[in-house]
């Protein structure tokens, strides 16, 4: 599997205020507002107020933005499941975590993640990081498989619909959540944890 370069810190952006990093956050924006297919280099260049060649000093194309783009959002979910929280304890517990983690990492890459949530594999880059997408969802199937084998599940629970169910829940907050609308991210996460676990906890 193909994975995007890492970004280059040249020193040299195309203008002042303008490296790989700001580059990549207007991208993303503008990808958002007006969706990858309906924007060109063009209309990239306009919002940055620099020329294309100033783009292309740091990538290829809006291909190449667009995965690096993905791959920072892929990237931060699966760090998480390598954290010892995610790995040790009884499965209940890593889910749990998993779930708060999840909200964590929205919340502080709310474009980057609200980006991959829209992608629909219309491209390679898209089709990639869908694959990637299916990785961490066969992982947290997992922890809830688990989780019902050690008991600490209710009867009846269908392991991939529950997946699907707390991390759609999870998935939602794209569509409202904004940094400073009242609350902190810590009570957010507490708000989906207790929603989704006090129905899924074996009492």
């Amino acid at each position: 599997m193909t994975t995007a370069r890492a970004p280059r810190k040249t020193g040299q952006p195309g203008r002042p205020g303008y490296d790989l990093d700001s580059l990549l956050a207007v991208a993303v924006k503008v990808f958002n507002d007006r969706g990858y297919d309906g924007t060109s280099m063009e209309v990239l260049a306009k919002r940055l107020g620099i020329t294309k060649s100033s783009i292309y000093h740091h990538v290829s194309g809006k291909s190449e933005l667009l995965e690096l783009a993905l791959s920072r959002a892929l990237n931060a979910l699966f760090a998480v499941t390598t954290e010892d929280r995610a790995t040790t304890g009884r499965y209940i517990d890593r889910l749990e975590y998993l779930v708060r983690r999840s909200v964590d990492i929205l919340c502080a890459e709310l474009p980057y993640v609200t980006l991959l949530l829209r992608v629909r594999g219309n491209t390679d880059v898209e089709r990639r990081a869908l694959a990637r997408r299916r990785e961490f969802d066969s992982f947290v199937t997992g922890l809830v498989v688990a989780a019902a084998e050690e008991g600490d599940l209710r009867p009846g629970v269908d392991p991939a619909l529950t997946s699907k169910l707390v991390f759609g829940t999870v998935n939602s907050l794209i569509e409202w959540y904004r940094p400073r609308t009242g609350g902190s991210v810590e009570e957010l996460a507490d708000a989906v944890v207790a929603l989704t676990f006090d129905g899924l906890r074996r009492t």
